[in-house]
């Protein structure tokens, strides 16, 4: 197997296994993540143990991650350097509470939903591309303005 065709199957693999997680924990159902979201109503507590396992997996990973030679895949990491906190990273981290809260998806559960069926998942993803594109064309139209 050549590099790109395992990278591709890595990939493969990672995003199964991720999705298998999202389905057994529950995050693919709207109302259990909406339940999660109602503290003051009818809370469901259980949605804090999947993000705390997913702390101590990704913090786990990080650390032999580095501890390593460097990726399988790739010459080197590639780690974000920026530390800017500015209205465009609040807004955007606002307008994805507000979709998570309303819709009770984010885009990783939508995906692995897709294949449950589920109407309201089509919904999501649609709203989902529709403003990725919108914030492209926005992030376009800013950059000819400078």
């Amino acid at each position: 197997m050549n590099a790109h065709a395992a990278r591709i199957a890595s990939s493969l693999g990672a995003g199964l296994v991720f999705g298998f997680g999202l389905t057994l924990s529950g995050m693919v159902n709207p109302a259990k993540v909406l339940n999660f979201l109602d503290v003051a109503g009818t809370w469901d507590p259980s949605l804090a143990f999947v993000m705390g396992g997913a702390v101590m997996v990704t913090f786990i990973g990080y650390r032999l991650a580095f501890a390593s030679h460097g990726p399988l895949f790739e010459a080197r990491y590639i780690v974000p350097t920026s530390r800017d906190i500015d209205a465009r990273l609040v807004g955007g981290a606002a307008l994805f509470g507000f979709g998570w809260g309303l819709g009770g998806f984010c885009p990783g559960p939508a995906a692995s939903a897709l294949f449950l069926g589920a109407g309201g998942t089509y919904v999501f993803l649609a709203a989902m591309a529709t403003g990725m594109l919108m914030g492209r064309l926005m992030d376009s139209r800013r950059a000819e303005v400078r």
